[in-house]
């Protein structure tokens, strides 16, 4: 299987330097800055779970794609603000029986892949892993956790979803085949939209908050996103509300979204992606989220704050 690595940040070098590393044929796209770097030095992971160096490191940006020919795995990794540009670049590398796993956040990006792509083109996907892409291009595996869910969208992908799966196999990560990928998508969501809402709106980590007497608030929101999720056909499990209550609420826990590090660095943010594409399907089917209301409005006004600093 012939796979393209759309980026080769945090996300998109893990996972695609893992596949590199079991033998699979994986080239990576990125921007000319990056292509340079990565020819002349490769691509580093540093990981408890094993580090590796692979100076030999394919890559292509999108004026040299043009010319590549097509791909059977695209894997999606950019921000979603990025998607619109991002698409345009790959385009050239989706053929007709082509396949693209997105491993972004929410669900607002089927949308706009499935309209340019086509429904069956597009998997479903997700990833659990904390990552860091240092200043010098090495990228940092922060935990021992690095999970790829993805699955079929529909029942005509399952053959797709098994050709992935084997491609998948041997890679030193850790590759689950959801039986219901969209709603794991959907409960990653709801985790991350209370995670990220809570911490911009108080600018304070999981445990700060609950040290300060936060876990009502914190609570409150994730009900709102549960609610939302349950009103559209996608109730989260209850172990997995048990799990998301428990790490939301740890007094020790230093967990903060990293929206939050965007937002402090004056870079731009998946709040509308994340948190405004929760609160309009909440609006359509009639329920109202004022605390992750809040927290958007507190992210928004925090962007135009910076903004106009800029000028």
């Amino acid at each position: 299987m012939r796979i393209l690595v759309v980026g080769a940040g945090g996300i998109g070098g893990y996972y695609g330097g893992r596949l590199l590393e079991a033998g699979r044929d994986v080239t990576f796209l990125v921007r000319p800055a990056r292509a340079r770097k990565m020819r002349s030095s490769g691509l580093m992971i540093a990981s408890a779970s094993g580090s590796v160096e692979l100076p030999s490191t394919p890559v292509v940006t999108a004026a040299e794609l043009k010319s590549g020919g097509t791909f059977d795995l695209v894997v999606a990794t950019c921000k979603a603000y990025d998607l619109p540009g991002a698409m345009d670049d790959f385009a050239p590398a989706v053929g007709p029986g082509s396949l693209v796993l997105p491993l972004l956040n929410g669900m607002r990006h089927l949308e706009a892949l499935d309209a340019r792509f086509g429904a069956n083109a597009v998997l479903g996907g997700l990833c659990l892993i904390s990552t860091r892409l240092e200043d010098g291009g090495r990228i940092a595996h922060l935990s021992d956790v690095h999970r790829l869910t993805f699955g079929a969208r529909s029942p005509a992908q399952g053959d797709a979803v098994r050709r992935v799966a084997a491609a998948f196999e041997g890679a030193r990560f850790e590759p689950v085949v959801a039986p219901d990928v969209t709603l794991a998508m959907w409960e990653k969501w709801v985790f991350l939209a209370a995670l990220a809402g809570i911490t911009c709106l108080m600018r304070a980590s999981i445990g700060d908050i609950a040290r300060a007497g936060g876990t009502g608030h914190v609570l409150a929101m994730l009900d709102e996103c549960r609610a939302i999720a349950e009103a559209h056909g996608r109730a989260p499990s209850e172990s997995f509300l048990a799990m998301s209550r428990g790490r939301l609420t740890d007094p020790d826990s230093a967990l903060v979204a990293s929206m939050l590090a965007d937002l402090e660095r004056g870079g731009p943010t998946e709040a509308d992606h994340i948190l405004g594409d929760l609160l309009l399907r909440g609006r359509a089917v009639g329920l109202s989220a004022p605390l992750l209301e809040a927290a958007l409005v507190a992210i928004n006004a925090q962007a135009n704050r910076a903004a106009r600093a800029a000028d």
